[in-house]
């Protein structure tokens, strides 16, 4: 249902930097934003918490780099910027509960309002909040704000739901299960804008995926599945290299094909880069 969130592609460039809107998008933002949160708590407690924020941070900044250096999209390098903005971002935010002690109330509230502030932001500079439509290095930069303060808000909620409101992991998975299907259902049927739609759906991406995750990897004192955050952090990354991997070879196939059919460029060239 997810995938029918497509916005209209901007019709002034085809050099799209980000991810096109299909079912595996969904699917590989939903493993990421899982593996943002048992990498994070798994470092945290297996490693200094310090060292773990710092050296996180750096490969945070190594990934964000690639990907604003290559001027368009490219599968690996995308994948690799969103799993470090997880990993990194929900370091972040469990760091101004944890060690600040701000409660998830004031949390949630606070990076809602940080991401509002994003949003208008970039409507006001770009026009448009289609991300068919980051097509330049100002609108990534706004993309990519965007993303991080979705997982920080993202975060903060599923906590928010998860121990203020005693929801539990499992009660909390189910919660943001069907809240994720109200924008899907509303582009589909009740006609609401895609690109409210999206974001809407791509906000609660987070909580759902960090509820997964905590019920898989947590004690079943805590009400998880004990199967430990190590594990769950290999099992989502392993899922995300796989899903990445054969969408890049279905993208190579179909320029290959398409290529073909171009007069003067040889089969298997895969056409102009």
């Amino acid at each position: 249902m997810l995938s029918t969130l497509r916005l209209v592609p901007s019709r002034s460039s085809t050099a799209v930097r980000v991810a096109e809107v299909t079912a595996t998008f969904w699917v590989i933002k939903g493993l990421s934003t899982a593996l943002g949160e048992s990498t994070s708590d798994y470092l945290v407690f297996a490693v200094n918490p310090v060292v773990a924020v710092l050296g996180t941070f750096i490969v945070f900044v190594i990934a964000l780099g690639l990907q604003l250096g290559r001027g368009r999209y490219h599968p690996w390098t995308y994948w690799f910027a969103v799993v470090m903005v997880g990993i990194f971002g929900t370091m972040a935010a469990d760091v101004v509960h944890v060690v600040l002690a701000v409660p998830y109330v004031d949390t949630s509230i606070g990076y809602a309002l940080i991401l509002a502030a994003v949003f208008w932001t970039w409507w006001r500079v770009e026009g448009t909040l289609s991300v068919h439509a980051v097509t330049t290095r100002r609108r990534e930069l706004f993309y990519w704000a965007a993303v991080a303060a979705t997982f920080a808000t993202g975060t903060a909620v599923g906590d928010l739901s998860a121990i203020t409101w005693h929801a539990g992991y499992a009660g909390s998975v189910a919660v943001f299960a069907l809240a994720i299907c109200v924008p899907a259902a509303g582009h589909r049927w009740w006609h609401w804008g895609p690109i409210a739609s999206f974001w809407v759906a791509y906000v609660l991406t987070r909580p759902l995926g960090a509820s997964v995750a905590d019920w898989t990897g947590k004690p079943a004192s805590v009400g998880g599945l004990n199967l430990g955050d190590g594990l769950m952090s290999l099992t989502f990354a392993a899922a995300i290299v796989v899903l990445v991997a054969t969408g890049s070879w279905h993208g190579r196939r179909g320029r290959d094909v398409e290529a073909r059919s171009v007069p003067g460029i040889p089969s298997g060239t895969g056409g102009p880069s």
